[in-house]
């Protein structure tokens, strides 16, 4: 009897169109890690080709640029020092579409295309499976027939059919609620310290949940703030630009702004992701910066933890991703998250994303006030 024959695997030739995906995946990895310098991600991609081989003498690199050009994934733009090479809008659109489907991909299993479902159950906006009897105000298209009629059957039987009110069973709605989210990213100095690019995955997770909210949830609002010495607000098409700077973590500023941006909203469902990887080293006072780097500051602390407070008064749940794992880190998380009564993770790179899609699928469950 033959059993089994292995071989040395050798893969399919691809075609020039396999090719090109193939290249514009790693393309747009490095794109983010190059803050969307699309010259400095070409230079990487040729050496990461001459290390491992990535096209062949039917399809190379000059190739490739060329299509990127010819199907509009980047440009040149013109200017006094001559031209320098841009990303399109339809690249950062391919940036947060690829995003989504690396670290939101089991999505696509769903086959529920709407919004969001809330577990209260009335008058609401979508049939559910649930069934009740009849009460004043239920419409008729939330009767449920072949119940409604089993039900006349068995109480006055078949030979003269007759169908009373309290024969009639209705399917519940579901109501459906709109969830405002912002998402803070730390961008001090730490996130790229120790040899570790850490600011990359927090762009393509926030990326990945703009992508979602804005192909499954377009009623919600999502808005993304950065802080490191300050905390500003930042555009959905600046993320892939986003870069590290010099600076502390200002924690209680990146809070102050969020909250304020939530105040404006009229939605009831609202919530903060916090992705950092440090403990607050920064507070502004006034003009000046009051810093400490040297463990954990009582004064930085305790403002920040005040902070947490007020956000729990105004229903605002945080939800800490600490990309570390010093215990006296964790120490404080945990203490903010007990303030707060928010949620904490302690994530590896690799399991950010899928931390954060649970967490926001999981929030946006609030019974609607």
């Amino acid at each position: 009897m033959r059993g089994h024959l292995f071989s040395k695997f050798k893969p399919a030739q691809q075609s020039g169109n396999n090719k090109f995906d193939q290249l514009l995946d790693i393309f747009q990895q490095l794109l983010l890690m190059t803050s969307g310098d699309v010259g400095e991600a070409m230079s990487w991609l040729s050496q990461l080709d001459r290390q491992y081989n990535l096209t062949n003498d039917s399809y190379g690199i000059g190739d490739f640029f060329d299509d990127l050009k010819k199907k509009g994934y980047i440009t040149e733009e013109k200017g006094e020092g001559g031209g320098q090479l841009i990303m399109t809008p339809k690249a950062e659109k391919s940036i947060r579409k690829s995003a989504l489907d690396e670290i939101f991909g089991k999505l696509k299993r769903s086959k529920s295309g709407g919004n969001h479902h809330t577990p209260h159950m009335g008058s609401g906006d979508e049939l559910s499976s649930d069934v009740r009897n009849f009460q004043f105000g239920d419409t008729l298209d939330q009767i449920a027939m072949t119940e409604s009629i089993k039900n006349a059957q068995v109480n006055h039987g078949i030979g003269d059919f007759m169908l009373m009110e309290n024969d009639l069973e209705v399917v519940e709605r579901e109501q459906k609620t709109t969830t405002s989210t912002v998402v803070m990213i730390d961008i001090s100095h730490s996130m790229i310290l120790y040899g570790e690019d850490r600011i990359t995955p927090a762009k393509k997770v926030a990326l990945a949940l703009a992508e979602l909210i804005r192909t499954k949830y377009p009623k919600d609002s999502l808005d993304i703030i950065v802080f490191g010495n300050d905390a500003w607000q930042i555009q959905l098409k600046d993320l892939p630009y986003l870069e590290v700077g010099p600076y502390h973590t200002n924690t209680v500023a990146g809070l102050e702004l969020a909250m304020d941006i939530l105040r404006r909203k009229k939605t009831r469902n609202k919530q903060i992701f916090m992705i950092t990887d440090g403990k607050p080293t920064c507070l502004k006072e006034g003009i000046r910066y009051y810093k400490n780097s040297f463990g954990l500051d009582r004064k930085i602390i305790n403002k920040t933890l005040t902070l947490a407070a007020q956000c729990r008064k105004l229903d605002i749940p945080v939800t800490t991703f600490m990309i570390a794992t010093d215990p006296y880190l964790k120490q404080f998380v945990q203490n903010f998250t007990e303030i707060n009564n928010g949620r904490a993770y302690y994530s590896n790179l690799q399991g950010l994303g899928g931390f954060v899609l649970e967490d926001f699928q999981r929030n946006r469950r609030k019974n609607v006030k």
